[in-house]
């Protein structure tokens, strides 16, 4: 038994209504123990401000960390934002909040902003929180730590049950969270996926501790918390799945046409541009370069379900891309920054990559060692810009390297003595 498994051993947990049972979290066959019911119930969801104003002076109030984590409504609604936010603060209880009803949530962000908060896969859901005003400055990532702890499977159900001995209900995971009113049972599950949240911080806090990893965790956290927006994706219709059977340049004009259209139609109707059209059918269209609305419907995805000003839209786009001078198509595949694919370094440099593959097994090696997954110790792209142009092979310009990459102090730390040792192997 593992030191995070003893704390929930000796914790109080509560299931269906009564007390914890004996062995905290188990049964008395040793099974898991299914969580039924959140402690205080299913908490009213929060639609107006009076409400609101309430539950952020509750939550201010509480003491420790608090457990946060938000639904989006992904393949059903245009875009990332959050139909449901969920809490609980020891003193507050739970609270499920709607920001749809209560679209800025900046104050309770701002009540909350000096405390932990705690979140299972916080960059998942940062997004969206940020869209209405919640953002941390102290965070604890349950799954990124059960991935520095060396924990097999990191989902929350897995975690909380592997931990905790307790089983989560994860059969809502992938509703519509935009449905109004929400049930019941979606409601029961969304307060129950942060009813232990603060307890698995707790004990995973204790396992990191044991290992020596808890300040490395802390870093992690820290960057995560610290890290400004993402940039827009350039480009982002190179991303359509199939592209890689799309290769002359007239192609993949219609299909930056295609997919331009698609999402701005799925924007307006706020719905999820693959419910618009699927990328299949963009690939396909892409291929076949129809000549006309017949040729179109005649194509996989275009069949007789789609209506013939809904074919005409498509065959537009078609259109515009066909009647593309030379120099409006794009290029064929994206501007890389950085090193080429490792696949052609064999070719292009072989000293590179020889030195990246004895840079790969030094970094499996350790990772193994460390009981970790590779990219948690560092990040892969590290790994290949210091080999394919290597700084001075020291100390000192492999760490300088490393850190200019984005790598934290504990990886810098860990990492860079295996890739001198690497590096000075090839050199020699």
């Amino acid at each position: 038994m593992t030191d995070a498994q003893e704390t929930a051993a000796a914790s109080s947990l509560r299931t269906t209504g009564g007390a914890p049972p004996d062995d905290g979290g188990s049964t008395a066959s040793g099974a898991p123990t299914p969580l039924l019911e959140p402690r205080e119930g299913i908490p009213p969801v929060i639609v107006d401000e009076t409400t609101l104003a309430e539950v952020i002076a509750a939550f201010a109030a509480g003491s420790g960390p608090v457990a946060v984590d938000a639904e989006r409504a992904s393949g059903y609604r245009y875009g990332q934002r959050a139909y449901l936010v969920q809490l609980r603060r020891e003193g507050a209880g739970s609270a499920l909040i709607d920001p749809v009803a209560c679209p800025d949530l900046s104050a309770l962000g701002e009540a909350l902003s000096d405390v932990e908060w705690v979140l299972h896969a916080a960059t998942q859901d940062l997004p969206c929180l940020r869209e209405i005003g919640m953002v941390p400055t102290r965070l604890f990532d349950t799954e990124l730590a059960g991935r520095l702890a060396g924990f097999p499977r990191v989902g929350l159900g897995a975690m909380v049950e592997g931990v905790l001995g307790f089983v989560l209900e994860k059969g809502h995971s992938a509703v519509d969270w935009s449905t109004r009113p929400l049930p019941e049972p979606w409601l029961r599950y969304a307060a129950l996926d942060v009813e232990l949240l603060v307890d698995l911080r707790d004990a995973l806090e204790k396992e990191l501790d044991r290992q020596g990893k808890l300040e490395w965790a802390h870093q992690e956290f820290d960057a995560i918390a610290s890290a400004p927006p993402p940039e827009p994706r350039k480009d982002p219709w190179r991303r359509t799945s199939g592209m890689h059977k799309v290769r002359r340049r007239r192609q993949l004009g219609v299909v930056r046409e295609l997919w331009q259209t698609r999402d701005k139609i799925a924007q307006r109707r706020d719905v999820s541009p693959g419910k618009v059209l699927s990328d299949a059918a963009i690939v396909e269209a892409a291929l076949a370069l129809p000549v006309n609305v017949q040729a179109l419907a005649a194509l996989t995805g275009f069949g007789h379900r789609t209506g013939r000003r809904q074919l005409e839209q498509w065959q537009a786009a078609v259109d515009r891309a066909k009647a593309l001078s030379e120099s409006q198509l794009p290029q064929p595949g994206q501007q890389v920054t950085g090193p080429p694919p490792p696949r052609a370094w064999a070719d292009k440099d072989p000293a590179a990559a020889a030195r990246l593959s004895a840079a790969r097994s030094a970094v499996s090696a350790l990772a193994e060692e460390l009981n970790m997954p590779q990219e948690n110790l560092i990040a892969p792209d590290s790994v290949r810009r210091v080999c394919w142009e290597p700084p001075a092979v020291d100390q000192e310009a492999v760490a300088g390297a490393l850190v200019a990459y984005g790598a934290r102090a504990w990886q810098v730390e860990q990492v860079a003595p295996v890739l001198v040792a690497a590096l000075s192997e090839k050199d020699a």
